[in-house]
């Protein structure tokens, strides 16, 4: 009895025994034909075997299914594990028992779960960096150069290979970004640094090139376009910059002219220090705020045109005062200005505008600068003739003191004058020196100009100068009534003859 309870076929085949034990029963009692009873059960088994085949067929659906199952997650397994450049998890081997399909695939399900959630956070990353490279692309590149499109992974590599590429790919973008963004910055200081000093509005400049650039704290914009425009317009500023710069540094030299012809107080050239300092600067040395705006500019210019029209209002008295200036450099040159007669006729044509007051003040500037070139190739020349004449002083002293019967006698700062008198003795005995070096010199500056060489407008006889007498006559030159060149060189020659050079104790014969 416990046998039939435990095997469900058995308890099955005692509960159709049993019905059909009681339909038996019931034929009997309603009188049925063998005939009818043998049709009935006939009936009775193709019914069982239709239910049967039904389950049997149900069973195989379901069997055929878990295959199917089976193979699809393998294969999506498969193909994950594939595009993830990782080696299959799970592989079924035929000739095994694996158990029964639906332990195999309650086996398979967990790991396709989990290698679907890896490939999920894979595909994330993915989604990350090329979403990351594609914003970066279209910073870098203008419209024209690219076009951003919806960010795409390709799910048949989600390799860690892939990715890596991806990520190299992005740190060479990141790279450039960071390096174009420099350059940007890099333009926008020189852009401001110049806006600066040319007093232009730099926000204006920078918003006709990308209005992104005069954003401070806003992405700026990076693309190839902006960069070349920046680059432009830095040049162009620097161009404008150039300009105004060399016509800020003519205004200045003007300047300078003007005040040292109408000798400005220092009071007022300090007002413009800041202009005449830069005239000799380049280009990177002139970085002050407004130093070459136009407002700045225009009142340089300003004042150079009132310094011209004080100029021309007092251009006589300029014109006077270089020729007061030629005339002392003669004088203390020993040389005689050229003879202007005519200087004030030339004022009054000046004073009524028939003759330009530039044109001679430019004329008498260049007499000046004429004087000063030969006042100095005459400088060694009269450092000799001052010599020369302290010590023919010395020798008219010295004699004046020979003949000084007294010289001897024992008074107060006579020690003093005897030491004079040996200084004076030891000066005279180097004069014929000192006249053949002046003779030589003389004589070299005459070759070498090809002019005479004038004392005071005279002509020196220094190449028969040989004698102290004659030398001590010099001073004879100096005086108004001057005496004749020819008379002269006949007294220095007379002298000549005559003289001859003792010892220090006494001098003439």
């Amino acid at each position: 009895m416990s046998n039939v309870q435990s095997d469900p076929l058995l308890q099955v085949e005692t509960t159709c025994g049993s019905l059909l034990y009681e339909l038996q029963i019931i034929w009997d009692e309603v009188g049925e034909s063998d005939t009818d009873r043998d049709k009935m059960l006939l009936e009775l088994e193709q019914e069982c075997l239709e239910v049967y085949r039904r389950k049997v067929d149900q069973a195989n659906r379901c069997r055929a299914q878990l295959r199917q199952a089976i193979a699809d997650a393998e294969a999506e397994l498969a193909a994950i594990c594939s595009a993830m450049g990782e080696r299959p998890v799970h592989i079924r081997q035929s000739d095994q028992n694996a158990g029964s399909l639906k332990e195999e695939l309650k086996a398979i399900i967990p790991q396709l779960e989990e290698m679907n959630k890896r490939r999920n956070e894979r595909r994330n990353q993915f989604f990350e960096v090329v979403e990351e490279i594609e914003k970066i692309k279209s910073e870098i590149y203008s419209s024209t150069e690219y076009i951003a499109s919806k960010t795409v992974v390709d799910e048949t590599d989600l390799s860690l290979r892939k990715l890596e590429e991806l990520h190299k790919q992005l740190q060479a973008l990141q790279k450039e970004k960071s390096d174009r963004l420099k350059q940007v910055l890099d333009h926008l200081s020189t852009l401001n640094s110049l806006c600066l000093v040319l007093g232009m509005d730099f926000q204006q400049t920078v918003n006709e090139v990308h209005p992104s650039l005069g954003d401070s704290d806003g992405r700026k914009n990076i693309s190839n376009a902006t960069i070349e425009q920046l680059a432009a317009a830095i040049q162009t500023l620097r161009g404008v910059k150039i300009q105004r710069m060399q016509r800020l540094q003519d205004l200045a030299s003007s300047m300078l002219e003007l005040w040292n012809l109408m000798d400005t107080p220092i009071e007022e050239q300090q007002l413009f220090q800041n202009v005449t300092c830069n005239i000799a600067a380049s280009e990177h040395e002139i970085n002050e705020p407004n130093t070459l705006s136009v407002d700045f500019i225009n009142y340089v210019e300003a004042e150079v045109s009132r310094l011209e029209e004080l100029k021309a209002s007092k251009m006589k008295e300029l014109v006077l005062k270089k020729r007061s200036e030629l005339e002392e450099i003669c004088r203390k040159t020993h040389m005689i200005p050229e003879a202007d007669s005519a200087l004030e006729y030339v004022i009054e044509a000046m004073e009524s505008g028939a003759v330009d007051a530039s044109c001679v003040l430019e004329q008498i500037e260049l007499q000046v600068a004429k004087v000063k070139e030969e006042a100095f190739s005459r400088k060694e020349i009269l450092e000799k003739v001052d010599k020369w004449l302290a010590a023919c002083e010395e020798e008219s002293w010295l004699e004046e003191y020979n003949r000084d019967d007294n010289r001897y006698n024992a008074s107060r700062g006579a020690h003093l004058t005897l030491k004079r008198a040996e200084k004076a003795r030891s000066l005279v005995n180097k004069l014929p020196a000192m006249v053949d070096a002046l003779a030589s010199k003389t004589v070299a500056w005459e070759t070498e100009r090809g002019v005479e060489f004038t004392y005071d407008g005279v002509s020196t006889p220094l190449l028969s100068l040989k004698s102290k007498k004659s030398l001590n006559k010099w001073d004879t030159v100096q005086v108004p009534s001057l005496i004749h060149l020819s008379c002269l060189y006949g007294l220095f020659e007379s002298f000549h003859m005559n003289c001859y050079y003792p010892d220090s104790s006494s001098f003439y014969a």
